[in-house]
């Protein structure tokens, strides 16, 4: 509810301080007074672009600040998601320098225009002649089918379906999507896989491989050196070996006269062991090492497969080519999970889907129930407010995929004349009958929901005498349960306000201002009176005002 209006330094308004009651706030004033200008300073609160052109006086800035109180509005979600601190007490401050730069606050912390747009639509619903689009769209159309069919917790569980459902139907296209472009690549994968898991491949192989075909190669010049090694350690005359026996037969007579000699004596003795082991060792090797062309070709081969991958595949080692055989299992692997979750998700969705639709089916069927009573409480409405010819109906046509908002589109169709084709607000409703059409349909969806702050500007345009008096009762009877602002020219929706507030115009150093008053009782009824008859007023325009307020 808006409690409180502060507007300082915006066109022709120096400074204006307005208290708005919680029900139906009346405006009033003469032509060029600043109705319009305060309506527009309030439309900076809502998000609205402006001017430094609009400063009062060019060398301040221009503040406009608005008090709220968020009881029952719901708004915890709201604040929590865009970082704001959530008090039951609100107030939106907007700044315009005298640069032309624009700021705007919400319980002071500075907001974006989108934010403050966003938040002042769920605070205040502004209307007024050429300001139709609500009414015309299909939002607020199913928006208020559904607050008279009461069904909210039936939306509630549809809107929860159908978020799970949209996100699976996502989640399955996105792997659809990946299938389709990993397919042309699996087969080749495969292939991949086939020619590096036959070739068997070890890590340790290739080193061995060229170890092995160097030695056979080389066959007959090792066999001939490690034989002729063999015969000059140990089997010729006067061979390695032997001479060491010598020596070591030399020292062991010589050792018992002196105890280093016997350690070297011992020493030789370790050499000669271990020069007949490698003799032996040599020998074994010589006598086992044996040309063989068909190893020699199998070698040849092997290594052949090994070089062609890792040239294909440019891979520097046998390590790396195994590093990509893990790889292409891993991926093959990948896509066999991945088309075992499409079949996994695309069960899911269509379970999803099927009980969306259940829910969808459930709520058309409440929104079928309670449209035709709709379209007979706002024909008999508009009969009350003037509009007795009108034709009124509601559309509901399935939706060929379930939306957002349930399982079928709607649309009002209206015209204004017994016999007329009923068709889209828009184009068919005058800017005075739409107004009257919002008025009816606004009393209708408040009784069955809560509604922002409503503000009325000027829309009994064209009406007069009874019907203004019952367009009047019917803006009363929307104020009940609602905060209204009715910026009016007729006497009669005048007189039902429970706080009158007069727009006028002062001189203030030689330059014309806009001030503002709420008036008393007895004001009221002259301004009424006033209304009633001009400015002149006269006793029986007193007392038909009086009756008027009396009516209330």
């Amino acid at each position: 509810m808006l409690q409180k209006l502060v507007v300082s330094n915006y066109a022709i308004i120096d400074h204006i301080e307005v208290d708005f009651s919680g029900s139906l706030n009346i405006i009033t004033g003469e032509t060029g007074a600043g109705k319009s200008i305060l309506l527009g300073a309030l439309s900076l609160i809502l998000g609205s672009r402006a001017e430094s052109k609009v400063l009062f006086d060019d060398s301040r800035k221009c503040v406009v600040e608005a008090h709220f109180s968020l009881k029952g509005y719901r708004l915890q979600a709201f604040f929590q998601a865009n970082d704001l601190d959530y008090e039951e007490q609100l107030i939106i401050r907007r700044e315009l320098t005298t640069a032309g730069k624009s700021r705007a606050f919400v319980n002071d912390t500075p907001v974006t225009l989108e934010v403050l747009k966003e938040l002042g639509a769920q605070l205040i619903n502004l209307h007024s002649q050429h300001e139709t689009l609500a009414l015309s769209s299909a939002s607020f159309q199913l928006q208020l089918v559904d607050a008279v069919a009461h069904h909210e917790a039936l939306l509630q569980q549809y809107t929860t379906q159908y978020g799970l459902w949209r996100k699976t139907k996502k989640q399955l296209q996105d792997l659809l999507d990946r299938s389709k472009q990993d397919i042309g690549d699996i087969d080749y994968l495969n292939y991949q896989l086939s020619e590096l898991a036959e070739a068997s491949l070890d890590k340790e192989e290739f080193e061995t491989l060229e170890q092995e075909l160097n030695s056979l190669a080389n066959a007959e010049e090792i066999k001939g050196n490690l034989s002729r090694s063999v015969m000059v350690l140990s089997n010729a005359d006067g061979s390695v070996v032997d001479r060491l026996n010598e020596l070591r037969t030399l020292l062991d007579d010589i050792s018992k006269y002196n105890t280093e000699v016997k350690g070297l004596s011992e020493r030789l003795n370790s050499a000669t062991i271990e020069l007949e082991d490698i003799s032996r060792e040599m020998e074994r090797l010589e006598e086992g090492l044996q040309y063989d062309p068909e190893r020699i070709a199998t070698l040849q081969e092997r290594q052949t497969i090994i070089n062609r991958l890792l040239a294909k595949h440019h891979a520097a080692s046998i390590n790396e080519l195994l590093a990509l055989q893990a790889d292409v299992e891993t991926r093959i692997s990948a896509f066999d999970n991945l088309r075992a979750d499409i079949d996994k998700l695309t069960k899911q969705e269509v379970q999803l889907l099927l009980e969306l639709k259940k829910l969808g089916t459930q709520i058309t069927a409440n929104r079928q129930k309670v449209a035709p009573q709709i379209e007979k409480q706002v024909i008999e409405k508009l009969a009350y407010v003037g509009m007795e010819n009108s034709q009124f109906k509601i559309e509901i046509e399935p939706l060929s995929e379930p939306g957002a908002d349930g399982a079928d589109r709607i649309r009002f169709l209206f015209s204004a004349n017994k016999g007329g084709r009923m068709d889209e607000l828009r184009k068919v409703a005058s800017g005075g009958e739409l107004s009257r059409l919002m008025l009816v349909l606004k009393s209708l969806i408040a009784k069955n929901m809560a509604l922002p702050t409503l503000i009325f500007d000027e829309i009994d345009t064209g009406i007069s005498g009874e019907v203004a008096h019952k367009a009047g009762l019917v803006m009363e009877e929307l104020a009940q349960g609602h905060q209204v602002i009715a910026i009016t020219h007729l006497p009669q929706i005048a007189s039902k306000g429970d706080s009158h507030l007069f727009v006028y115009k002062g001189l203030e150093n030689n330059r014309t201002v806009t001030r503002i008053r709420k008036l008393t009782h007895d004001e009221r009824a002259t301004e009424i009176a006033k209304m009633l008859g001009g400015d002149k007023v006269t006793e029986a325009a007193l007392v038909n005002a009086r009756e008027l307020l009396m009516s209330k």
